[in-house]
């Protein structure tokens, strides 16, 4: 650069001094600069610049369920923070992912990404870091159900958030904290400190998620009066203001639990409904809000006697909630190993340490033991209820189907048949193997036989005269072999349905 500046200035007959001096000025402003750049604070500004614009962008992908641009994202990130060599940088972009893989129900792939993030955070002078990585670790284990575990993680994140530079970020965190606190107390059954944790988190924010938090805290303890002056504030907050997809989601999931609760079934079905559109969208970020929705719908339908539908939304609740036992199950099988092979390498295995070692492992698998078949207990028993209310819907919806095919047949409807088919599936195809050329008419006598009417009601309800129907009987027993000792109606009853 000083070898152009000298020729031009030569061109232009400029004494040598003072180019000597312009010379010197240029690289002065160019050392300034760098040193600037360099800077602490700059260096501050620029990773202040990186973390906001990471945690935003983050977590609008996340809750708008774009799994694919959310990656995309934190790998550009990750490589902008190597960059930069911002160690808490990376650890930002790994938390990312702990969290997307946490409201997916993938613990085990979650507990991959915070042992890295917390390599990176734990040690990062930011408090802010240090709050947001507590915070997420206290998700991963309300996920896991080990409320203790969620409450101390969320202690430590509002320790460090305290001591925090207040940021829009800090200010954005915190009522968040206070949300997650209320969540974890009320599931250990302290009402009355669970709710001033919720009401301080509206105080803080005011949004239609807050609100409807504060909501379904009431609706926790069956007090709908109170819960329905937090709807409606929830309600208008959503129209005012930008809500996020899966925020919108449990403001119309709170919304159709209240509705459903003061008898409003039809407003309930909407609102659940419009929760479940939006979870079919978000749930491969966001898939563990879906089994709380498909339980709705199972308790709206109940509550409406329509058995079908309540039958099938509580079958797939069971099998959400299915997928997510095992999830918790792995995690906490993994965690345990993790244990005890940091045990493993941190012994010296000299003799004096092997008892310890021994003693340490048989603890660890002692307590994680119990805890493990505490659990299996708690679930088992939920799933055995859960269980004997799909039987019990699955017989009032057959009961139900029967009563309708039932009431066809006496008013010799053209679409019995049908029905009856859709009522015992495999009961024409079994006897269409035994006999093929089986007409429709002789099906559908058949099944009449199967719905035990005599020769009598069959009579009046097809209006034949009451021989003609003992002479399709003896003509049954033919096509289909039927021997003269077997009784015509135990013959039908023990064909599969």
């Amino acid at each position: 650069m000083g070898k152009i500046i000298l020729i031009i200035f030569k061109n232009t007959n400029t004494p040598l001094t003072s180019i000597k001096k312009m010379i010197s000025s240029v690289i002065s402003i160019g050392l300034c600069w760098s040193m600037l750049s360099c800077g602490p604070d700059f260096r501050d500004k620029e990773r202040a610049d990186f973390d906001v614009s990471l945690l935003t962008q983050s977590s609008q992908l996340q809750l708008s369920g774009e799994y694919e641009a959310l990656i995309r994202l934190n790998i550009e990130y990750l490589k902008k923070a190597a960059r930069m060599k911002y160690t808490a940088g990376k650890g930002l972009c790994y938390l990312n992912m702990a969290d997307v893989n946490i409201s997916a129900g993938n613990y085990e792939k979650a507990r991959f990404f915070f042992n890295k993030a917390e390599k990176d955070l734990v040690k990062s002078g930011n408090m802010f870091h240090k709050a947001t990585f507590y915070d997420d670790y206290s998700l991963y284990y309300s996920h896991l159900k080990i409320n203790d575990k969620a409450i101390e993680c969320n202690d430590k994140a509002f320790y460090y958030l305290k001591q925090a530079k207040k940021t829009t970020l800090t200010q954005k965190l915190l009522p968040r904290l206070y949300i997650n606190k209320g969540i974890y107390y009320a599931w250990k059954g302290w009402s009355g400190t669970s709710l001033k944790c919720f009401i301080k988190a509206n105080l803080l924010e005011n949004s239609a998620y807050s609100n409807c938090m504060v909501a379904q805290y009431y609706l926790f303890i069956h007090k709908p009066d109170s819960a329905g002056i937090y709807i409606a504030r929830s309600d208008e907050k959503m129209l005012s203001q930008k809500t996020t997809d899966v925020e919108s989601l449990w403001v119309y999931y709170t919304m159709g639990y209240y509705y459903n609760e003061i008898n409003n079934s039809e407003q309930a079905e909407k609102c659940l409904k419009k929760a479940l559109e939006i979870n079919i969208r978000t749930r491969r970020t966001y898939s563990s809000h879906i089994k709380e929705v498909y339980k709705a719908l199972a308790d709206l339908y109940k509550k409406k006697n329509d058995g079908g539908k309540a039958y099938f939304y509580l079958k797939k609740y069971m099998e959400e909630e299915g997928r997510f036992d095992a999830a918790r199950f792995a995690a906490m099988n993994k965690a345990t190993e993790d244990f005890i092979s940091e045990v493993k390498q941190e012994s010296d295995w000299h003799k004096n340490d092997l008892p310890l070692f021994i003693a340490l492992s048989i603890t660890v698998l002692t307590v994680s033991g119990v805890y493990v078949r505490k659990v299996i207990h708690v679930q088992r028993q939920k799933k055995n209820r859960l269980k004997k209310q799909t039987e019990d819907l699955k017989n009032h919806v057959h009961t139900k189907q029967r009563e309708e095919v039932i009431q066809l047949a006496r008013s010799n409807d053209s679409a019995f048949l049908l029905k009856f088919k859709e009522l015992y599936p495999d009961f024409v195809k079994v006897l269409l193997d035994i006999n093929p050329d089986l007409e429709n008419s002789e099906l559908s006598f058949c099944a009449m036989l199967k719905l035990r009417f005599s020769a009598k009601e069959i009579a009046d309800f097809t209006f034949v005269q009451h021989r003609s129907v003992q002479q399709k009987k003896y003509r049954i027993r033919k096509r289909l072999n039927i021997p003269g000792e077997t009784d015509i109606y135990e013959f039908f009853e023990n064909l599969p349905q």
